[in-house]
């Protein structure tokens, strides 16, 4: 996101937030997990969970009101026009999107430009302000996706194109391709790539019918997006993803997947209700290597994801951590055939 001249109040306001977020993951999340029965319903359960949706809510008051103040046209900057950008006014938005605030995010992410930019600002807020550049979606591409030459890469559910333009900086040979169904969020992806310097191909689409030709691509990628999608929208991505991969093909999506651990995994399930992600558990419910495969994709797994720099692990096993953290995971699989590369 392009600098912001805060205020003092401004800044207070953020970091009391963050503040607040920080110590609800690192002393409360471990004091509630070992006092805590996994059945739920005592006075600490009340707390753990009043604090972290009305964390979240504070949230995004917060950043709505410094968006307010600090007004940005979201058109790209002046001068030659690097990537391109492509909105259908008519693309009919899926009831499941539109229904739910994710995130509690008032109006969701693609009301408008205002929650565009909204949703920008509080993404990294959500991530402690350890995102601030970002370096969690570098992360992702450096250590998750192998090294090669890929013709076309595309990146489903890009959002403001902070998972897309990384696929671009490590792999600039390739013509990187990211679909969202939010145009505000486009517009301001489009408008961040340019300044950037990084040339985008961003396409508001549904990522269950990108209308990209059979075949023509070597990776497909997704972050943070697959839990956001009712069962049957997932059936539908993965055999897109098969659809428009080549042989040989990779497949590559971060998101989240359960530890084992009771109270780390009955939090990150009560965390869907607390967060406005009705598809959380459903997610956690359904068996993604089994829906890849009837997709036609193979070698399908989940592997662990560390975001304090290690990145994509060898197996589906994280660290010891006492805080609260996220169960980042990343779901790998590949279309049969021989590889393009």
């Amino acid at each position: 996101m392009s600098t912001l001249d805060l205020t003092h109040d401004e800044q207070a306001r953020i970091d009391f937030v963050l503040d607040l977020r920080r110590r609800w993951a690192d002393t409360l999340y471990p004091t509630w997990a070992q006092n805590s029965d996994t059945g739920g319903g005592g006075v600490l359960d009340h707390w753990f969970a009043w604090i972290e949706r009305g964390s979240q809510k504070l949230l995004w008051r917060s950043v709505r009101s410094v968006v307010r103040a600090h007004t940005e046209p979201l058109d790209p900057p002046a001068g030659v026009a690097l990537g391109s950008l492509t909105l259908d006014s008519d693309l009919a938005l899926p009831a499941w999107y539109t229904a739910v605030d994710f995130h509690v995010q008032p109006g969701g992410v693609w009301s408008g430009d205002e929650q565009a930019r909204v949703y920008e600002l509080g993404a990294k807020l959500v991530m402690l302000g350890r995102n601030d550049d970002y370096a969690f979606h570098d992360l992702f591409v450096r250590t998750a996706i192998p090294p090669g030459r890929y013709r076309r890469i595309l990146d489903l559910g890009c959002g403001f194109a902070k998972s897309t333009w990384p696929l671009k900086q490590v792999f600039p040979e390739a013509d990187v391709v990211g679909v969202d169904l939010a145009g505000s969020c486009l517009r301001l992806g489009h408008r961040r790539a340019e300044a950037l310097g990084v040339a985008l191909d961003l396409r508001q689409r549904d990522c269950r019918a990108t209308g990209l030709p059979d075949g023509s691509c070597d990776l497909v990628t997704a972050t943070m997006l697959i839990h956001e999608l009712p069962a049957d929208a997932l059936a539908e991505t993965l055999a897109e993803a098969h659809r428009v991969l080549a042989p040989g093909g990779l497949l590559r999506i971060l998101d989240f997947h359960l530890t084992g651990n009771p109270h780390r995994d009955r939090a990150m399930r009560d965390h869907g209700a607390r967060n406005n992600e009705p598809y959380l558990p459903v997610l956690f419910d359904t068996d993604v290597v089994a829906m890849a495969d009837g997709a036609g994709l193979r070698e399908a797994r989940w592997v662990a994801f560390d975001e304090r720099g290690a990145g994509r692990l060898d197996e589906l096993n994280w660290p010891d951590r006492q805080e609260w953290h996220f169960p980042w995971a990343v779901f790998e699989a590949t279309k049969p055939g021989r590889s393009p590369q």
